[in-house]
């Protein structure tokens, strides 16, 4: 693997030498500028912890600072000159860097599980050492290429479990209910391992459902959980389509009695159904397994995986009247296994039976079955979502416009305060301006632009996560949970 200097975009080699000259420190602040989905105006801080320890201390002294200065350095002079031209960039700050023995550099930020307003920024960077100003921004490719899913992924993970915490509070009588009914299916739809691991970590900060088990070793490398102490996240035995098939299609019913009897005799056990013909299933199967569901100690979850899911689970208006498509999948439940009538005057399914849909599942889509169910008189409670790729995949950096940007800078041992506002842009890329600092205000953040430099240091709720090679200030994923929950 390459050295960790390569970590960065090509046209960062050479800005050291287009600073003015005399520059000694660089300031600068990592901001979510806006929001593309509109029901999110505040992003939870998240993966800011792993970043310092995994890429800017682990990494960086394994393979570079430990590593002979003339094989790290050459290494990186052969790249840049045959990608640049012989001699563009020269090494005497890499060197000097190698020579120094770690990264110079202050990282403040707000304590993770923080919900942070659009354009307050959330973390703030800086050199400790004046030959080293180039570093700050440097820094900016690596720490947005790692930060940005992870930030995203929890920021939308909370508004689900914000709005499953809504219609429970409305509909149903079991609210512990909510921290499985979003159950991580991303993995396998990722676009690497390690997006995986830190976004299926982040989905476990508003829920302890998750099949992604990676996600739950990563929390306890880089957050201190403890999986004999805690509950990081759970799971329950359930089938897949090879499994469906390989019984055969005139054997679907054996197969459906053999898993609930003779290998899930008690427990939760999660069944895909829609293999070949669901409505059959709900039609067929389970009302000549009835007798045997409901003698289990345990749950029956029944998976549908295909179609358009707010249909399949709360009914097709345009199906023909009576039609099970019509009815759709928890009104058949109903008719079939009963419930009670909670507290709040919606039905509950009984205790042996249960329903997941895991298939292309959207904040919109979740939006439309809770809504649909509470119509149909149905507490929100009756179903899990599996939120997978279709959630945490179809976002990009620019979902909330994350953006490092400087603000402040020394020149010739003066102070100068900076800011961007480009004409042609609508105001989203407006930058703060000069050092910053983060006040509580009311429950939530505000920014004060341009402070002293006392008060930059002293002040405010940004807090040293990062000096001069050091992780400062490490949390918890209990702490951040608790955190988070809280907000």
């Amino acid at each position: 693997m390459a050295s960790s200097i390569h970590n960065s975009d090509f046209y960062k080699t050479d800005h050291r030498r287009q600073y003015p000259a005399n520059t000694t420190e660089v300031y600068s602040n990592l901001t979510a500028r806006g929001s593309r989905i509109p029901t999110i105006d505040k992003v939870v801080v998240f993966g800011l912890q792993y970043f310092v320890q995994e890429y800017l201390i682990t990494r960086f002294n394994a393979d570079f600072f430990d590593k002979p200065k003339a094989e790290v350095v050459g290494d990186y002079k052969d790249l840049l000159d045959a990608s640049l031209g012989p001699n563009a960039i020269t090494m005497d700050h890499v060197e000097a860097l190698h020579d120094l023995g770690y990264l110079p550099l202050i990282i403040k930020a707000l304590p993770e599980g923080s919900r942070c307003p659009m354009r307050v920024p959330f973390l703030t960077i800086k050199n400790t050492h004046p030959e080293f100003f180039w570093l700050t921004n440097w820094v900016e490719s690596l720490m947005s290429n790692v930060t940005w899913h992870p930030i995203t992924t929890a920021t939308i993970a909370h508004s689900y479990r914000t709005l499953l915490n809504q219609c429970a509070r409305l509909t149903s009588d079991i609210p512990e209910f909510v921290q499985w009914q979003g159950h991580d299916f991303s993995m396998r739809g990722m676009s690497s391992f390690e997006t995986s691991c830190v976004s299926g970590a982040a989905h476990l900060l508003s829920f302890t459902g998750t099949d992604t088990i990676p996600a739950i070793s990563w929390l306890e490398k880089y957050y201190g959980a403890d999986r004999r102490q805690e509950l990081i996240g759970g799971s329950v035995p359930a089938t897949e389509h090879s499994v469906m098939c390989m019984g055969g299609e005139t054997s679907e019913f054996d197969t459906y009695r053999r898993l609930i009897e003779d290998v899930y005799p008690h427990g939760i056990v999660s069944i895909v159904s829609d293999t070949w013909d669901y409505w059959k299933v709900l039609t067929e199967t389970l009302p000549a397994l009835k007798e045997k569901i409901m003698a289990r100690d345990g749950k029956l979850v029944i998976r549908p995986d295909s179609g358009d899911p707010v249909k399949i689970i709360c009914g097709d208006a345009e199906a023909p009247f009576d039609s099970p498509e019509a009815r759709g999948s928890v009104q058949i439940l109903w008719e079939l296994f009963g419930g009670t009538v909670n507290s709040k005057g919606f039905k509950q399914l009984d205790s042996h039976i249960g329903l997941i849909y895991g298939d292309s599942i959207t904040y919109q889509r979740a939006v439309a079955i809770v809504q649909g169910l509470e119509a149909q008189g149905f507490a929100s409670t009756n179903i899990v979502f599996g939120i997978g790729s279709y959630t945490y995949q179809y976002v990009t950096r620019d979902t909330f416009g994350m953006a490092m940007k400087a603000t402040s800078g020394v020149i010739n041992g003066q102070r100068v305060t900076i800011s961007k506002n480009p004409k042609t842009d609508d105001g989203l890329k407006k930058s703060a301006k000069g050092l910053l600092c983060v006040d509580a205000i009311e429950g939530s953040f505000a920014l004060r632009e341009d402070v002293t430099e006392w008060e930059e240091s002293a002040e405010g709720e940004l807090q040293e996560i990062f000096v001069d090679g050091i992780a400062q200030n490490i949390q918890t994923l209990q702490e951040i949970r608790e955190r988070l929950a809280q907000s």
